[in-house]
Protein backbone atom coordinates (compact mmCIF):
# COMPACT_ATOMS: atom_id res chain seq x y z
CA UNK A 1 0.00 0.00 0.00
CA UNK A 2 0.96 3.52 -0.80
CA UNK A 3 0.36 6.69 0.63
CA UNK A 4 -1.67 8.08 -1.93
CA UNK A 5 -3.97 4.72 -1.16
CA UNK A 6 -3.52 5.22 2.19
CA UNK A 7 -4.92 9.06 1.81
CA UNK A 8 -7.97 8.11 -0.18
CA UNK A 9 -9.16 5.02 1.99
CA UNK A 10 -9.27 7.77 4.60
CA UNK A 11 -11.29 9.99 2.53
CA UNK A 12 -13.82 7.26 1.18
CA UNK A 13 -14.11 6.50 4.95
CA UNK A 14 -15.06 10.44 5.31
CA UNK A 15 -17.58 10.05 2.51
CA UNK A 16 -19.08 6.68 3.83
CA UNK A 17 -19.59 8.92 7.71
CA UNK A 18 -21.28 11.95 5.68
CA UNK A 19 -24.13 9.48 3.96
CA UNK A 20 -24.62 7.78 7.16
CA UNK A 21 -25.30 10.98 8.97
CA UNK A 22 -27.53 12.51 6.30
CA UNK A 23 -29.11 9.93 4.59
CA UNK A 24 -32.52 9.81 5.31
CA UNK A 25 -33.05 12.68 7.51
CA UNK A 26 -35.34 15.51 6.60
CA UNK A 27 -34.85 19.41 6.64
CA UNK A 28 -35.60 19.92 10.32
CA UNK A 29 -33.39 16.97 10.89
CA UNK A 30 -30.66 18.06 9.50
CA UNK A 31 -30.76 21.66 10.93
CA UNK A 32 -31.79 20.45 14.54
CA UNK A 33 -29.63 21.99 16.94
CA UNK A 34 -28.76 20.24 20.58
CA UNK A 35 -28.69 24.08 21.91
CA UNK A 36 -28.89 27.33 20.50
CA UNK A 37 -25.39 27.61 20.26
CA UNK A 38 -24.71 23.91 18.92
CA UNK A 39 -23.79 22.73 15.37
CA UNK A 40 -26.44 21.38 13.00
CA UNK A 41 -25.59 18.21 11.16
CA UNK A 42 -26.36 20.48 7.95
CA UNK A 43 -23.98 23.09 8.85
CA UNK A 44 -21.01 20.39 9.78
CA UNK A 45 -21.67 18.60 7.32
CA UNK A 46 -21.41 21.52 4.39
CA UNK A 47 -18.26 22.82 6.63
CA UNK A 48 -16.27 19.74 6.52
CA UNK A 49 -16.81 19.86 2.97
CA UNK A 50 -15.99 23.51 2.20
CA UNK A 51 -12.89 23.01 4.19
CA UNK A 52 -11.73 19.58 1.78
CA UNK A 53 -12.47 21.51 -1.15
CA UNK A 54 -10.70 24.39 -0.07
CA UNK A 55 -7.47 23.11 0.75
CA UNK A 56 -7.59 20.08 -2.27
CA UNK A 57 -8.51 23.04 -5.02
CA UNK A 58 -5.14 24.93 -3.27
CA UNK A 59 -3.11 21.90 -3.28
CA UNK A 60 -4.14 21.29 -6.64
CA UNK A 61 -3.84 24.74 -7.95
CA UNK A 62 -7.25 24.85 -9.43
CA UNK A 63 -11.03 26.59 -8.42
CA UNK A 64 -12.92 25.19 -5.38
CA UNK A 65 -15.96 23.32 -6.65
CA UNK A 66 -18.14 25.76 -4.81
CA UNK A 67 -17.01 28.50 -6.65
CA UNK A 68 -15.71 27.15 -9.68
CA UNK A 69 -18.58 24.47 -10.36
CA UNK A 70 -21.89 26.52 -8.85
CA UNK A 71 -22.28 24.67 -5.30
CA UNK A 72 -22.19 28.03 -3.99
CA UNK A 73 -25.74 29.33 -6.61
CA UNK A 74 -26.89 25.68 -5.71
CA UNK A 75 -27.13 26.28 -1.93
CA UNK A 76 -27.91 29.72 -2.35
CA UNK A 77 -27.23 30.49 1.30
CA UNK A 78 -27.09 33.72 2.79
CA UNK A 79 -23.37 33.39 3.53
CA UNK A 80 -20.22 34.85 1.29
CA UNK A 81 -19.31 33.01 -1.41
CA UNK A 82 -15.76 32.21 0.34
CA UNK A 83 -17.41 31.27 3.93
CA UNK A 84 -16.01 27.67 5.15
CA UNK A 85 -17.23 28.04 8.32
CA UNK A 86 -14.59 29.13 10.20
CA UNK A 87 -14.94 30.90 13.32
CA UNK A 88 -19.07 31.28 12.70
CA UNK A 89 -21.08 32.76 14.83
CA UNK A 90 -24.15 30.30 16.23
CA UNK A 91 -26.59 33.00 14.09
CA UNK A 92 -24.00 32.39 11.16
CA UNK A 93 -24.35 28.40 11.81
CA UNK A 94 -28.27 29.01 11.72
CA UNK A 95 -27.55 30.65 7.85
CA UNK A 96 -26.51 27.08 6.66
CA UNK A 97 -29.58 24.71 5.78
CA UNK A 98 -29.78 22.90 3.12
CA UNK A 99 -31.67 19.37 2.20
CA UNK A 100 -29.60 16.23 2.29
CA UNK A 101 -29.37 15.16 -1.87
CA UNK A 102 -27.57 18.95 -1.60
CA UNK A 103 -25.19 18.58 0.85
CA UNK A 104 -24.18 14.55 0.03
CA UNK A 105 -24.15 15.82 -3.67
CA UNK A 106 -21.74 18.32 -3.20
CA UNK A 107 -19.80 16.05 -0.91
CA UNK A 108 -19.65 13.82 -3.26
CA UNK A 109 -17.90 16.03 -6.00
CA UNK A 110 -15.69 17.48 -3.54
CA UNK A 111 -14.37 13.59 -2.31
CA UNK A 112 -14.21 12.67 -6.49
CA UNK A 113 -11.89 15.90 -6.82
CA UNK A 114 -9.48 14.73 -3.91
CA UNK A 115 -9.59 11.24 -4.38
CA UNK A 116 -8.67 11.53 -8.31
CA UNK A 117 -5.62 14.37 -7.12
CA UNK A 118 -4.29 12.51 -4.16
CA UNK A 119 -4.65 8.97 -5.99
CA UNK A 120 -1.85 10.53 -8.41
CA UNK A 121 0.68 11.97 -5.29
CA UNK A 122 4.10 10.48 -4.92
CA UNK A 123 5.65 10.14 -1.62
CA UNK A 124 7.90 13.04 -2.78
CA UNK A 125 4.52 15.51 -3.36
CA UNK A 126 3.65 14.80 -0.32
CA UNK A 127 7.20 16.12 1.18
CA UNK A 128 6.65 19.21 -0.83
CA UNK A 129 5.85 22.17 1.23
CA UNK A 130 2.77 24.19 0.96
CA UNK A 131 3.42 26.61 4.07
CA UNK A 132 6.28 28.78 5.34
CA UNK A 133 4.23 30.31 7.55
CA UNK A 134 4.23 27.62 10.49
CA UNK A 135 7.30 26.44 12.13
CA UNK A 136 8.26 23.61 11.23
CA UNK A 137 6.81 24.02 7.49
CA UNK A 138 4.14 22.62 6.34
CA UNK A 139 4.26 19.85 3.88
CA UNK A 140 1.45 18.74 1.35
CA UNK A 141 1.02 15.01 3.48
CA UNK A 142 0.43 17.07 6.86
CA UNK A 143 -1.97 19.57 4.90
CA UNK A 144 -4.08 16.67 3.61
CA UNK A 145 -3.78 14.72 7.22
CA UNK A 146 -4.94 18.11 8.78
CA UNK A 147 -7.76 18.27 6.58
CA UNK A 148 -8.52 14.24 7.03
CA UNK A 149 -8.58 15.38 10.97
CA UNK A 150 -10.61 17.98 10.89
CA UNK A 151 -12.93 15.93 8.42
CA UNK A 152 -13.09 13.08 10.69
CA UNK A 153 -13.73 15.50 13.46
CA UNK A 154 -16.67 17.13 12.39
CA UNK A 155 -18.19 13.63 10.56
CA UNK A 156 -18.08 12.33 14.06
CA UNK A 157 -20.18 14.97 15.29
CA UNK A 158 -22.80 14.67 13.17
CA UNK A 159 -22.91 11.28 13.27
CA UNK A 160 -23.47 11.65 16.71
CA UNK A 161 -26.06 14.17 16.29
CA UNK A 162 -27.76 11.46 14.13
CA UNK A 163 -27.26 9.04 16.83
CA UNK A 164 -29.42 11.18 19.54
CA UNK A 165 -32.20 12.34 17.21
CA UNK A 166 -32.64 8.98 15.99
CA UNK A 167 -32.75 7.66 20.20
CA UNK A 168 -35.43 10.51 21.06
CA UNK A 169 -37.56 9.29 17.63
CA UNK A 170 -37.38 6.30 18.94
CA UNK A 171 -39.14 6.83 21.96
CA UNK A 172 -41.38 9.28 20.70
CA UNK A 173 -42.34 6.34 18.74
CA UNK A 174 -42.16 3.88 21.88
CA UNK A 175 -44.14 6.23 24.01
CA UNK A 176 -46.92 6.64 20.95
CA UNK A 177 -47.16 3.06 20.79
CA UNK A 178 -47.70 2.51 25.18
CA UNK A 179 -50.34 5.44 25.55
Amino acid sequence: MHSADILTDAFDRIRAVVHESVDGLGEDALNHRLDPAANSIAWLVWHLTRVQDEHVAELAATDSLWTGRGWYERFDLPVHRHATGYGDTPAEVALVRAPAELLTGYHDAVHAHTVGFVGALTDQDLSTVVDTDWDPPVTMGVRLVSVIGDDLQHVGQAAFIRGLLSRSMDRRTDQAAAG
